[in-house]
């Protein structure tokens, strides 16, 4: 007697069975065989909660295809359960309904699987009667190489992408937030383009062994560098010819405090406003400036503490400019070709304020005073220049008139005259003067 008990639901033909019709049944079998081995498509009832797939005995059904492609309305997940439960089948599935609704694919009591809308799930069937289940056959799937044509996507929010013999390099997404992580060894991309970062409002951040360092941000369309550890620094460093170099520290323990390795070049003009004061602190050495690569001048702080202006080019002045009220006016020049010779363009006063003077008295014996004085032409030894100059011997000064003579706090303690204040002496010697020639005359 013939039965239907094997997995495709043929007709097994008993010894003795089928005389004279043997070969129709026979023929029937092997169409059904190639139904097995080709496509169905099975329509679902509009928005039906529940679906039966059941493979016929001996007859053409949809059910029985290799590749069974559901189709039709749903407004919920609808349960599709493949029978008979005793059937050990490999199938493809595809949920070609629309409505974006789940198709959950069952046999019996046991695990079942879930295809989302548009997707195609191989599955297992395993025949365990009543507690039957569904096994997803790629759930754990090994290939040597993969190759996908389109997208590939890892649907769960619990799914790891694996790469290395150790599974050492890993791809995880857990609904919201995206990681990737190397155990061992570097991390390299290497693109043909641009390697863009796009945070979407949200900032670009660098960590070590889970300690966040610092990060990129935008603020109102502004490009910030953040260091994230309190009084920690941002640096800028990089390589001179083979030594790494530190080329810029922004000290964060110090306000943001820019300290450069080396000199800070400016293509084109530059504007330094700061609301307050503004110190250039060059440690002992000279603040330098030049033009075109020539060093023209400094201001230097000498041993002494003395404030100095000095020019580097030969023979070239020091020249103080102003304004006067729309022109540009010289006001002082230092002849540096000329020893320092001091030009002014007018006037040149010092304060003599009586309301700013105390303890008055009169030069006494003021042409006696000029009788001790001695003119002298002279040439400078510390200079190249041969030039005679006239004037007065320091020394000589102070012994007659020492108010008038002033020692600088240098080595040799240098002597120099003031040769304006030598003015009060000499009206006092001229006013001595007229007095003896008035009497002279009476």
């Amino acid at each position: 007697m013939a039965t239907y008990v094997n997995n495709l639901r043929l007709k097994e033909i008993a010894t003795g069975d089928e005389s004279g019709t043997w070969g129709a049944s026979t023929n029937t079998n092997l169409e059904l065989i190639g139904e097995a081995l080709g496509f169905g498509t099975e329509g679902i009832t509009t928005n039906a909660d529940t679906h039966s797939t059941t493979i016929a005995d001996g007859s053409a059904d949809e059910g029985r295809a290799m590749y069974i492609k559901y189709t039709g309305t749903l407004d919920s997940a609808c349960t599709i359960t493949i029978g008979p439960n005793t059937l050990k089948r490999v199938h493809m599935i595809e949920n070609a309904t629309s409505g974006s609704q789940n198709i959950i694919i069952s046999q019996g009591s046991g695990a079942n699987v879930t295809i989302p809308p548009g997707d195609v799930k191989v599955v297992y069937l395993d025949g365990a009667g009543s507690g039957a289940a569904v096994v997803d056959a790629f759930a754990s799937l090994s290939v040597v190489d993969l190759k996908v044509q389109d997208d590939l996507s890892l649907t769960s929010d619990s799914a790891v992408l694996n790469l290395g013999a150790d599974n050492d390099f890993q791809i995880t997404h857990d609904g919201s937030n995206g990681t990737v992580t190397n155990g061992t060894g570097d991390l390299t991309l290497d693109v043909a383009g641009d390697i863009k970062l796009d945070a979407d409002g949200g900032e670009v951040r660098f960590l070590d062994g889970g300690t966040a360092i610092g990060l990129f941000s935008n603020s109102s369309s502004d490009f910030v560098m953040q260091s994230s550890v309190q009084d920690k620094d941002i640096i800028f460093q990089g390589n001179d010819g083979g030594s790494g170099i530190t080329a810029l520290t922004l000290d964060m323990s110090d306000a943001g405090t820019a300290s450069f390795n080396h000199d800070i070049k400016l293509v084109d003009g530059a504007i330094i406003d700061c609301a307050g004061d503004l110190t250039i602190d060059v440690d002992g050495a000279d603040l330098i400036f030049s033009d075109g690569g020539t060093q023209i001048g400094r201001i230097r702080n000498v041993s002494s503490g003395d404030y100095t202006f000095q020019s580097d080019v030969q023979d070239k002045d020091i020249v103080f400019n102003g304004n006067d009220g729309g022109s540009t006016i010289t006001a002082l020049t230092l002849d540096m070709s000329g020893a320092g010779a001091a030009t002014f363009n007018d006037d040149v006063t010092a304060f003599s304020d009586k309301r700013l003077k105390t303890d008055i008295s009169n030069i006494e014996n003021g042409i006696e005073k000029v009788m001790q004085m001695q003119g002298v032409y002279y040439k400078r030894n510390d200079q190249d220049d041969a030039k005679t100059k006239v004037g007065v011997l320091a020394q000589d000064m102070e012994a007659i008139v020492p108010e008038v003579v002033l020692t600088a706090d240098d080595e040799m303690q240098t002597k120099s005259v003031d040769y304006g204040k030598l003015t009060a002496v000499l009206i006092e010697a001229i006013k001595d003067l007229k007095a003896e020639i008035d009497e002279l005359k009476k």
